[in-house]
């Protein structure tokens, strides 16, 4: 992500001024910085993305492990490149300092029973469709903010969440016609829908926590609590039945945690450098890797209900961040008014 002489701005690249001759090291304007800025943004996005899914890929590949264990090893060796990250930024000293540790610990509390629920999930159903149904949670997030925020939610929001959900229900449909009949209770993608529907919920409550936390909390001081919460808290899951590993699943799920910090951190990086509007859609590149992936690693064939809900789940959730954009530029507008007005 160099200088790039193709992309220095509105000078055809032929034309070289006595100027440029002098200066041989061209200062970017604010312009070209900024593009700058927003592609790194977007690459660092697509790299956490595919992190995050090789973190579900091993975690997928472990088997059946129970889902308070895999929390465990999610949360606390994703510790370990979180920590060395800040220690070379030199944030280490204070990235634990809160004058807020309950709702972190709320935060933790709800955040480990969403995981739980997803790596539960994921251990059951194909990789493309546990990753698909994942993307209700913005769309949920939505709802909550109506019913728990008060937020004003108009309708053009309200009809892509409709409209979102109707693409979950075409995703699920496969598995729910399974419930009326005699295999219902038996089949293990039965569940595995239901745990990723309602992780999706667990989750929405817990990005509404979030929402609240950064207004007085640095993100590395959220990210690190959230990790050593969900440790501890995954451990009371120990008696519950913790099954022994194999070298190569504990090998899996250790790096499975060491993705799930790596992604963090890129994620974190990704948002510094371009506005969550530009940056979010890109998620939904996750869907494609999830079906190349779940194709080429465990034979997964990605079942048309799933891409064609798939499709309208990602149509609904961009049509959300555009409307967000928009609302936030007009209320960017309506402030600026007010203060040449004032």
């Amino acid at each position: 992500m160099g200088d790039n002489p193709g992309s220095r701005g509105p000078e055809s690249r032929g034309a070289v001024t006595a100027k440029s001759r002098a200066d041989p090291v061209e200062p970017r304007s604010d312009d070209q910085a900024g593009e700058h800025h927003v592609l790194t943004g977007i690459v660092l996005k697509i790299m956490s993305v595919a992190v995050f899914v090789a973190m579900s890929t091993c975690i997928k590949a472990a088997g059946t492990v129970p889902a308070g264990q895999i929390v465990f090893f999610r949360s606390f060796f994703a510790i370990f490149p979180i920590i060395a990250f800040l220690a070379f930024k030199g944030n280490l000293a204070t990235a634990f300092t809160t004058r807020r540790p309950l709702n972190h610990v709320a935060r933790g509390l709800v955040g480990v029973c969403a995981m739980g629920l997803t790596f539960f999930a994921l251990t059951r159903l194909p990789l493309p469709e546990a990753i698909t149904l994942n993307y209700a949670q913005p769309l949920l997030v939505v709802v909550f903010s109506s019913i728990f925020l008060g937020e004003a939610i108009r309708v053009y929001r309200w009809s892509a969440v409709v409209i979102g959900l109707v693409g979950v229900l075409i995703i699920t449909w496969p598995e729910l016609t399974l419930l009326s009949s005699d295999e219902a209770l038996d089949d293990q993608e039965v569940l595995g829908v239901a745990a990723a529907l309602v992780a999706a919920a667990i989750s929405a409550v817990a990005m509404l926590l979030v929402r609240n936390l950064v207004q007085s909390e640095r993100t590395a001081t959220i990210v690190l609590w959230f990790s050593v919460t969900a440790s501890v808290m995954s451990l009371l899951s120990l008696p519950f039945g913790w099954q022994s590993l194999t070298p190569l699943q504990a090998g899996l799920l250790v790096t499975a945690g060491f993705c799930g910090g790596l992604g963090q951190i890129l994620m974190t990086a990704a948002y510094r450098h371009a506005e969550a509007s530009v940056v979010a859609p890109f998620e939904y590149t996750s869907m494609i890797l999830g079906v190349v992936v779940g194709y080429l690693v465990f034979g997964d064939i990605t079942s048309i209900n799933t891409l064609v809900g798939g499709m309208i789940v990602v149509a609904a959730g961009l049509f959300i961040i555009w409307r967000e954009r928009q609302l936030g530029l007009e209320r960017t507008r309506t402030r600026k008014a007010a203060l040449s007005g004032g």
